[in-house]
């Protein structure tokens, strides 16, 4: 996937500003793609120049010009396209693996330290995709929504983000425990 689906899959909600797309990356694409504001900017440009996208100037009063941007049809038949393309299977790349990996020959409490910190983010993203998920179903339950519910696209992808961090604070957690507990008995077997 290339940053250009995320934006004009981003862009489908409507006419956006770079600074609600920068927006709409953090909250609500952060759990399957990642963007600065500056990358988003030159993907518009980029996109524009292609006919993928289109934008327009709208002039403030007490503000700089802002510049609002629509998908085209091209660029619907561009995330068309890359719907139908067949899917390469993902991967996990993290820093925090390697470092575990390593625990047996490296600092067990700067490891441990680093677990409990991401625990500790996990946690405060789990509470704002809950939050996100709720606001979009408003008033219905989650299998009403999951049923009958408009922008299921986004709905969905939240609820993988939210599994994504709960599992991931539960991994942290529990391997944080495992470390300080044979770090216990290690410190016991080498104490006089």
């Amino acid at each position: 996937m290339a940053l250009r689906h995320a934006v004009l899959a981003a862009l489908l909600d409507g006419e956006s500003s770079g600074y609600q797309l920068a927006k709409t990356f953090d909250l609500g694409m952060a759990n399957f793609w990642h963007a600065v504001p500056q990358q988003l900017y030159l993907e518009l440009a980029k996109m524009e120049k292609s006919g993928l996208v289109e934008g327009r100037n709208v002039v403030q009063e007490s503000r700089p010009t802002k510049r609002l941007f629509t998908i085209t049809g091209a660029g619907l038949a561009e995330l068309e396209r890359f719907a139908a393309a067949p899917v390469k299977p993902s991967f996990v790349r993290d820093d925090l693996l390697v470092k575990v990996q390593a625990v047996d020959s490296v600092s067990v409490k700067a490891v441990i330290e680093q677990l409990e910190e991401r625990a500790a983010i996990a946690a405060a993203k789990i509470d704002i995709f809950t939050r996100f998920l709720h606001g979009l179903r408003g008033d219905l339950d989650e299998q009403a929504f999951l049923t009958s519910g408009d922008k299921i696209g986004p709905y969905l992808t939240c609820l993988r983000g939210l599994r994504f961090e709960q599992e991931h604070a539960d991994w942290c957690n529990e391997t944080s425990r495992v470390l300080r507990a044979r770090q216990a008995i290690t410190q016991e077997d080498a104490a006089p």
